[in-house]
């Protein structure tokens, strides 16, 4: 396919509708920063106590909620677990964040310096810098570990961030943030966890909803204009990264360090109802989107099937 200007662009359609201009979007999204950007350095109060009683994370969303594993602990290994849990997600998170600043990065090398589509997507870079502090903070006031991501996915993510199409970047990009952002939407309201948490994700969930909107619009429109290989390439990358994100959702060393046997974790972990149901909750939003728009097509949709994200 031929280059195409922004202008041209608006003249086509995908499952979805008329491709929206690109500089009207990042308009928008720039105004919405503005009116809506936070500093948890000052907006949460760091120095206030852990609050006794109160979850790190909602138990309904701890892994082995519901299984005969969890029916059996006490409820100080549940709220244990779940604070590791916390830690956990929080890492993984900052994994992703690390991996997408580059993915922004690269996206923006070619592209006008004075475009609004550049800035904003450096002032997306700016708010998961913020995220990304935000989150290791959060995870030393737990007294939990931080848990990085096994070696092989840590390495597998420099291979894949090397390769990625630019749809494929913006298609891993909303698998990290999407179904995270499930979570912590549960998470704010949520009375019976940490203030500190509840104000962690708080402020992630309003910023994020920007970075998603971004990365929406601009896969769209790569999924209309990029060649037909760049297409097949990006479903097939796009159904790794959801396995792999799969797999590392939790880190099995959460178990252990709450004296759980972690095999046992494990396997009761994967044979959860109720967890393979909040797992494809959370996706469901993403995954109908990504069927909309043909990335889920193929090899790259068993690939979906098989990490659990998809029913």
């Amino acid at each position: 396919m031929t280059a195409q200007t922004d202008q041209d662009l608006t003249l086509l359609r995908d499952a979805l509708g008329p491709l929206r201009d690109r500089e009207q979007v990042a308009e928008r999204l720039l105004e919405s920063s503005l009116k809506h950007s936070f500093d948890p350095e000052t907006e949460l109060d760091w120095e206030a106590p852990v609050e006794e009683g109160k979850w790190f994370w909602p138990p309904e969303l701890v892994s082995l909620y519901d299984t005969p594993m969890w029916r059996r602990m006490s409820e100080e290994q549940r709220m244990d677990l779940a604070r590791h849990e916390a830690a956990s997600l929080a890492s993984l998170g900052i994994w992703f964040e690390i991996i997408l600043m580059q993915l922004l990065v690269r996206h923006i090398y070619d592209k006008s310096v004075t475009s609004k589509h550049v800035r904003y997507a450096l002032t997306e870079i700016a708010d998961e810098c913020r995220h990304s502090m935000m989150f290791a903070r959060m995870i030393e006031k737990g007294g939990a570990p931080a848990y990085p991501v096994p070696r092989i996915y840590h390495n597998l993510a420099r291979v894949l961030k090397t390769v990625s199409t630019t749809p494929g970047s913006f298609a891993s990009t909303l698998l990290g943030e999407e179904i995270l952002d499930w979570m912590q939407r549960l998470t704010f309201p949520d009375e019976r966890v940490q203030t500190l948490v509840r104000g962690v994700t708080r402020i992630h969930v309003v910023e994020e909803a920007r970075h998603v909107r971004y990365a929406r619009e601009e896969l769209r429109r790569q999924m209309v204009t990029a060649p037909r290989w760049e297409q097949e390439f990006t479903r097939l990358s796009c159904g790794e990264a959801a396995r792999v994100f799969s797999v590392c959702f939790v880190n099995p060393r959460v178990y252990e360090n709450v004296g759980l046997d972690r095999r046992e974790a494990v396997a009761q972990v994967r044979a959860s109802g109720h967890r393979r149901e909040v797992m494809q909750s959370g996706a469901r939003r993403l995954t109908d989107f990504l069927d909309d728009i043909g990335v889920l097509r193929g090899p790259g949709r068993r690939l979906w099937k098989s990490s659990g994200l998809l029913a």
